[in-house]
């Protein structure tokens, strides 16, 4: 028997590091830190094990938690005191996110990122304001024949006048990079617009290039408080069966000026983010969402999975895929085992 060629022989202890191909850092995640200005104390988000709402006060110390870990980067998001058809409360000077980014960047050395959305701040969960869409083949007001069906969906071009505002809220209070999340048409253009005109055309922008209509979002909308309080954002997010589309999408977000390129889901999405990596020259990130992080939870509590491990194994499968920056419930609790 021929065995010249025996793979094992590298994958012995004191070899098996020096040949590994894929590792993990620290500084590869962002943590997601949810800020709540409805509350005065910290609240356990009861499907997300290990994570709360934080109150206005205690974001800083919150923050420190996650730096003293080795992770330099959080996510912000915001659930606002009131909300109302516009989400008016997500660009106000004393919004939830904007008081938390100056106290964060003025006492900790984060690097903060801030979600550019309005899901948590309109009172329909919707990621910006409504508007009619009309469907059908005739008009029966001027025809026989037409079946309107008018579908409440998202004003796209109503919402990125909002976002502009957003951006440019979260750049005044210190801001490091904004995350526009909505899936919007052309929001990136009017981001970097409102930004460059406002001096900050130093801020880049990680755009959710590739955020797919998922049901792995379930967790994170009640941690959140964003879930849309009638029908689903199918007409805005991306289809789960389209891979090509994303490609389409994120070539328009770089020609727009994004200068990260986000994913999400990840872990069900992992051929979308090796697609990125080999496409584009930029940064790629990744988003391992809520209910990847709940589900893998959920089987530990039943003593069916090492979460420790399982944790570990699915953030190297989102580096390997290609990932640079990895956005995760999982920061922590991973950077305090690489260390």
């Amino acid at each position: 028997m021929d065995l010249t060629h025996r793979p094992r022989r590298l994958r012995q202890d004191r070899v098996r590091d020096l040949v590994s191909e894929t590792s993990l850092e620290p500084t590869d995640f962002i943590a997601p830190v949810f800020v709540d200005a409805t509350t005065d104390e910290r609240v356990p988000i009861e499907s997300m094990p290990g994570h709360e709402r934080v109150p206005i006060d205690e974001s800083v110390a919150r923050v420190e938690e996650v730096l003293e870990t080795g992770v330099e980067a959080v996510m912000l998001f915001g659930i606002p005191e009131s909300k109302d058809p516009e989400g008016t409360r997500a660009w106000v000077d004393d919004g939830v996110v904007q008081e938390a980014t100056r106290r964060i960047t003025a006492e900790t050395d984060a690097y903060v990122v801030t979600d550019v959305c309005l899901c948590e701040y309109t009172d329909h969960g919707h990621c910006g304001p409504l508007e009619k869409e009309l469907r059908g083949e005739v008009d029966h007001e001027h025809g026989p024949g037409c079946d309107h069906d008018p579908t409440l969906t998202v004003d796209n071009d109503a919402t990125l006048e909002a976002l502009e505002r957003i951006a440019v809220s979260h750049a005044d209070a210190g801001a490091d990079m904004v995350a526009p999340s909505g899936m919007m048409d052309g929001m990136v253009a009017a981001i970097r617009g409102a930004l460059d005109d406002e001096g900050y055309d130093h801020v880049p922008i990680m755009s959710y290039a590739a955020k797919y209509e998922s049901a792995f979002y379930g967790p994170f909308r009640d941690a959140a408080d964003g879930a849309p309080s009638f029908g689903n954002r199918r007409h805005y997010q991306m289809d789960p069966a389209n891979a090509r589309e994303a490609l389409r999408e994120v070539r328009l977000d770089v020609e727009e000026g994004a200068d990260v390129l986000m994913v999400k889901p990840a872990l069900p999405y992992l051929d979308i983010v090796s697609a990125l990596r080999r496409e584009f020259d930029h940064p790629v990130a990744a988003y391992n969402v809520s209910g990847e992080y709940a589900m893998l939870h959920a089987a530990a509590e039943k003593g069916w999975l090492d979460i420790e491990a399982v944790a570990l194994e699915s953030l190297l499968s989102i580096k390997r895929a290609g990932a640079d920056l990895i956005l995760t419930y999982f920061a922590e609790d991973v950077a305090e085992e690489l260390t």
